[in-house]
Parts: C-alpha cells; sequence; structure tokens
C-alpha cells in the first residue's frame, strides 16, 4: 500500500534523561494504510507524533507520544466514534493494546500468544477500526513521552506520577486532542488496561467536570483496583479463590468432580463459596475455631488444587504469589505466571514463597518490544534516537488519595449516557477476573445503575486478546458495547 508523508515539526526540546538526543515537541507524521476487516476494506490514516502538555499558567511542561488512527472514507465525524486508549503500569507504554488487540496491525504470534520469529506485525482483520477511530496515548515517561525541564531546573514528579497527578494533566491533554482534531461531536469513549483501569475510572470524572467532556462509554481490561489489590485484607484473600480453580483447572490439578466439568460451570460455585464462606472466616482470623478453620481449608484446597496442610500453614490467606510457586511445585516443579497462568516457568529452586521471575511478561516482551520499534520507525515512519520506553520510569508513584471509584460513580450518575464494560482473563493471576467484578458492584452500592455496567470473561491471562480465539471474542464485544451505548438521538435523563 502506498503511503504518503506529512511532517510538521515545530521546535525541538532538550530531554532532561539523555541531553544529547533531541525529539520534535509538537508535531504529526502522517502515513496512509488499509486493512480488512470482516471481508471489507477500511482506508485509514495513521496519524502520530507529540502533542505538548500546557501547565495552568501556559507553559509546556511535557510532550505526549500518540498515535491517532482515522478511518478515511468517513465524510462526517459528527456519529464515528472515537477511543482514546491507554495502557497500565503505572509506567507502561500504550503498546500492548494498539499492536495486540483493537489496532490495525497486530503482533505476530502464534494462536495462543507465544512469540514467533523473525518478530514482527501483521494486518490485524479483528481491529474495531471499522467502528470506530482509535488513538494510543503514552504518559509522561512512557513510549517517546517526557517531561519538558528547563535548564538547571529539576523535575517535579509530583505533576505526573501519582494517581491524581496522571488523571488531572491526561484529561487536559485529551481536551486538546479532541480539539486539534475537531472531535467534540462525536461519541467518546476511554480504554485502558490494568492499572489504565484506575486511570480511567479517575478520567471519567476529571474530562466530565474539568473538561466539560462526557463519554459515552467507560471501558476497563484487566482492571487493576487498588482498593481492593494488595492490599492483604480478608477482602483481597478471598476475592483470589475463583481464579486460583480457573488455573488449576487449567493445569489439570483439582479432583476429578471439578476437573471433569467445563470451566464457566465451576467458576460460578467457586465464586459463590469465596463470598458466602471464605471471607467471613478469613475475617475471624486467629479467632475462628479449629473445626471451621480445617472444613473451610478443605473446601479451599477443593477448589485450589492446593494441599490443604499448606492452606493451614498460610492461616487460610493464600497469596497468589504463593500459589504460582506452589501450584505445580510436587507435579512438574515449574512455577506458573501472574498475568497469565497458562505460561511456565523454571527457577533456581524450587523451594521458596514465589517465582524468581515472571514467565508470560519475559515470553511477552520476545515479541512486544521488537516490533513496536520497528513499527513505528519503518511503517509509521516517525524516526528517532530517543530509546522508545516500554516501561519508563515513574517512581515514586503517589497513590494517596484514590477516589476514582467514586469519581466514576458521579460521572454515571450525571450523564445517564454513560456506560461500563470491563472485560477480564479468568487465568489473570494479577488482577483477577472476580476482583473485577468486585469493583463493578462496589462503583455503584445502590444498584441503581447496575444496568449499565457489563462484564466479560475469556479463557485467558491479563492479555487475554494475545490468543487468537480471544482477540476475536473481545474485538466484537467491543463492537456490541459501542452500539448498545450510541445515544441514538435519545434524551439524556432518567
Amino acid at each position: 500500500m502506498k503511503k504518503t508523508l506529512f511532517i510538521l515539526a515545530l521546535f525541538c526540546f532538550q530531554l532532561n534523561t539523555a541531553q544529547d538526543h533531541r525529539i520534535p515537541l509538537d508535531t504529526i507524521v502522517t502515513t496512509t494504510n488499509s486493512v480488512v476487516i470482516k471481508g471489507k476494506t477500511v482506508p485509514y490514516k495513521a496519524i502520530t507524533g507529540m502533542q505538548p502538555v500546557w501547565s495552568d499558567t501556559g507553559e509546556i511542561t511535557a510532550s505526549l507520544y500518540y498515535t491517532y488512527y482515522k478511518r478515511s472514507d468517513v465524510k462526517n465525524d459528527e456519529k464515528r466514534p472515537i477511543i482514546m486508549s491507554f495502557n497500565g503500569g503505572p509506567g507502561s507504554a500504550s503498546v500492548w493494546m494498539h499492536i495486540a488487540y483493537t489496532g490495525p496491525k497486530v503482533l505476530k504470534i502464534d494462536d495462543e500468544g507465544f512469540p514467533v520469529q523473525p518478530y514482527g506485525v501483521k494486518d490485524n482483520p479483528n481491529s474495531i477500526l471499522d467502528v470506530a477511530d482509535i488513538v494510543y496515548i503514552n504518559p509522561v515517561n512512557t513510549g517517546y513521552s517526557r517531561p519538558v525541564v528547563a535548564k538547571g531546573k529539576k523535575l517535579d514528579k509530583s505533576k505526573f506520577f501519582g494517581i491524581n497527578a496522571d488523571i488531572k494533566y491526561l484529561a487536559s491533554w485529551l481536551n486538546t486532542f479532541i480539539t486539534r482534531n475537531n472531535r467534540w461531536k462525536s461519541p467518546k469513549y476511554i480504554i485502558g488496561e490494568s492499572y489504565g483501569g484506575t486511570r480511567v475510572m479517575g478520567l471519567a470524572a476529571e474530562l466530565q467536570n474539568k473538561q466539560w467532556m462526557y463519554l459515552n462509554g467507560v471501558i476497563m481490561v484487566s482492571p487493576a483496583d487498588y482498593k481492593v489489590l494488595r492490599t492483604e485484607s480478608s477482602v483481597d484473600y478471598a476475592l483470589n479463590l475463583p481464579y486460583f480453580t480457573a488455573a488449576a483447572w487449567y493445569h489439570k490439578m483439582l479432583s476429578p468432580a471439578l476437573q471433569n466439568k467445563e470451566l464457566l460451570e465451576i467458576l460460578p460455585e467457586s465464586e459463590k463459596y469465596a463470598i458466602n464462606n471464605l471471607l467471613p472466616a478469613i475475617a475471624k482470623g486467629g479467632f475462628i475455631s479449629e473445626d471451621e478453620k480445617n472444613k473451610v481449608a478443605e473446601k479451599v484446597a477443593y477448589y485450589s488444587g492446593l494441599d490443604k496442610k499448606v492452606i493451614l500453614q498460610n492461616n487460610l490467606e493464600v497469596a497468589p504469589s504463593f500459589f504460582w510457586k506452589e501450584l505445580l511445585r510436587d507435579k512438574t516443579g515449574h512455577t506458573i505466571g501472574r498475568l497469565d497462568s497458562r505460561y511456565l516457568g523454571i527457577d533456581k529452586r524450587e523451594i521458596g514463597i514465589k517465582p524468581d521471575f515472571n514467565s508470560e511478561l519475559t515470553s511477552w516482551l520476545h515479541s512486544f518490544t521488537p516490533a513496536i520499534n520497528y513499527y513505528i520507525r519503518e511503517e509509521l515512519n516517525f524516526k528517532t534516537d530517543v530509546k522508545y520506553n516500554v516501561f519508563g520510569p515513574v517512581s515514586p508513584w503517589d497513590n494517596t488519595n484514590n477516589n476514582v471509584r467514586e469519581g466514576l460513580r458521579q460521572a454515571m450518575a450525571q450523564n445517564p449516557f454513560l456506560k461500563v464494560l470491563v472485560q477480564s482473563g479468568y487465568y489473570d493471576g494479577a488482577t483477577t477476573y472476580f476482583s473485577a467484578k468486585y469493583t463493578m458492584w462496589k462503583t455503584d452500592p445502590s444498584g441503581k445503575m447496575k444496568d449499565r455496567f457489563f462484564f466479560k470473561g475469556y479463557k485467558s491471562g491479563h492479555m487475554m486478546y494475545l490468543r487468537n480465539e480471544d482477540l476475536q471474542k473481545a474485538n466484537n464485544d467491543l463492537r456490541t458495547f459501542i452500539s448498545n451505548s450510541l445515544s441514538k438521538e435519545t434524551s439524556a435523563k432518567y
């Protein structure tokens, strides 16, 4: 496909991290291409470059790298949805969903998501570009995005590296982007994966209340909710059990009574036990009776594939990291993956309480890192010597004053059009699918808006889209959600 290149470079800034490297501060590179989606050719423009972050006083404090895919055979954008896409970390570039999920290109990987050499990208026949335009945004210090620091000054990390700072500057950046690209009339959606779930929950309120930008949909992919995640609370421990069931089922570690059933037959049973029995048992701590403790340990063993003895040794509080190390210890000696427990790892010693490394992430970086560097330079024609940060330095990250759940609730209450979709993989041990369901339940305690929440699960891990079957299903679920959340010229009222 012939490509046309247009470059607008206004001026450059000096990187605080690499003083011999320079990158355009405000620039656009445009190429044209097409992709066949569901048997039909979809022509598009790929617009990539840098757009500044402005302070309240009008100073440029950073510049963000983005890629914007716009279908080029649509004359009127008023009814054309636009999706603003983030990954997580925090500190992760918007690479994962960009070249593996919703965009017009995907990695060269096998049907289960494992790397294939030579590394690279190919057309994505499942992309949602047929129904929506997409912009992938890289927060500060991810991708090519960097802060702008005057000579002799130090970086003020509080402007960027924290839940609320991140939300504030990204909302302002999105206002500029929507204005520059004349998309104010378009139906708008935000999608975030992992920490991006926290990010988009907060952005829903910030965009609406501070930027006066109303959304049709918020999409959370394997969301991380730090009101629960890694809190070591009774809820945190109890919510892990259905994930243990799924991973143990995949590795054939359950008793025949469960193993011989389909996964989706046994998960509701495990979910029910986790909420109704395990949670109150853990809440009793050391004051639980020995009889009840033994009965609960026996059931947890039944649903997790672990030995009752190690569950008792952990006082019923089994951490996911211990589960990854323990499940196959006496069978094959392998560890299982954190983000996708279908993956296996080999540790130096079988003894221990957690794996030496994340086997799934190591595998993914094999394919993502060379592919994104090749794709941006050779196909999108954005050329720079600045390093592309798949993961960038964003520490210390300020997690205080985390009110994003309440922010999303308020945004939904104030905007009758706003709906929420949650997508999770059953084999994700980092941000488990049952925790994602719990986040939905707790976002609206009144239950008055529960018909505007939707959950979809997949037989994959954190990045469910790496498995080809789920890549198709997940994108189709996005299409359905977008279609069902368009206002269709109805009034915004209860």
